[in-house]
């Protein structure tokens, strides 16, 4: 559950929130979340606290990427976990989360994201055809293979463009275009949407950063010479 802090102008702006803590022991074990790593923890291993984030990009409601967007207090309340921040998400995939099909119910826990929309803070950002432009050097493209209206992240970073791919490459194990989670809802529109972002990739050496790969933060793509494209050069964010 690899989430990512964008440091822009006077913004910190993170993107997922992982699974937060706020379940129950049963409900944690059935995914059997480890290592001593937290989202909170790693904030402040580079000198932030949750009151420093402005900005929350979800890239989609599933419970693994939002459940840290909402902490429950002692009184049981529920409130934003980043108290200072705008929380993006946008209407159309928030509107399949209220109403999920059976597929996916399991994955949109409403005390998730229905309290940020009660708590004011929760804004909707546009869904286009294209990727478009939503801060300077930040870009947001839509993606609805995995579920409705999932938004991948392009960050014109100074080193490299870097595609924060979210759930349709959740890992480098899923670069062959065959390798498609059971999870997604159009298993045809992911194949179709990961064949054009790879394309891009190779053609622009764009380092793609995985959400849920153990080991492999982010790598470069590379073509085979049979014509497969593969992962190239990879790494932590900081080579790139």
């Amino acid at each position: 559950m690899r989430c990512l802090l964008i440091e822009t102008g006077d913004r910190k702006i993170l993107v997922d929130t992982g699974l937060g803590d706020k379940q129950d022991d049963k409900f944690r074990s059935f995914f059997e979340p480890h290592g001593e790593a937290s989202l909170l923890g790693s904030l402040a291993s580079k000198g932030l606290s949750a009151s420093d984030i402005t900005d929350v990009f979800l890239t989609h409601l599933h419970f693994d990427h939002a459940g840290g967007a909402v902490r429950r207090e002692a009184n049981g309340n529920l409130r934003p976990a980043f108290p200072n921040a705008v929380y993006w998400t946008n209407e159309v995939h928030y509107r399949w989360a209220l109403d999920p099909n059976a597929r996916e119910q399991a994955s949109f826990l409403p005390e998730n994201f229905v309290s940020l929309k009660e708590a004011g803070v929760l804004r909707y950002l546009d869904v286009q055809r294209d990727p478009y432009e939503w801060l300077p050097g930040l870009k947001v493209q839509i993606s609805n293979g995995h579920t409705e209206a999932m938004m991948l992240l392009h960050i014109d970073a100074p080193q490299r463009h870097l595609v924060y791919c979210a759930d349709l490459m959740p890992s480098s194990f899923h670069i062959g275009l065959p390798y498609i989670m059971s999870y997604d809802i159009r298993p045809m529109d992911t194949l179709a949407e990961k064949t054009a972002l790879l394309e891009e990739a190779v053609a622009n050496n764009w380092a793609l950063v995985f959400e849920h790969d153990p080991r492999t933060e982010c790598c470069a793509v590379q073509r085979t010479e049979n014509g497969r494209i593969i992962a190239g050069l990879s790494g932590n964010l900081e080579l790139f």
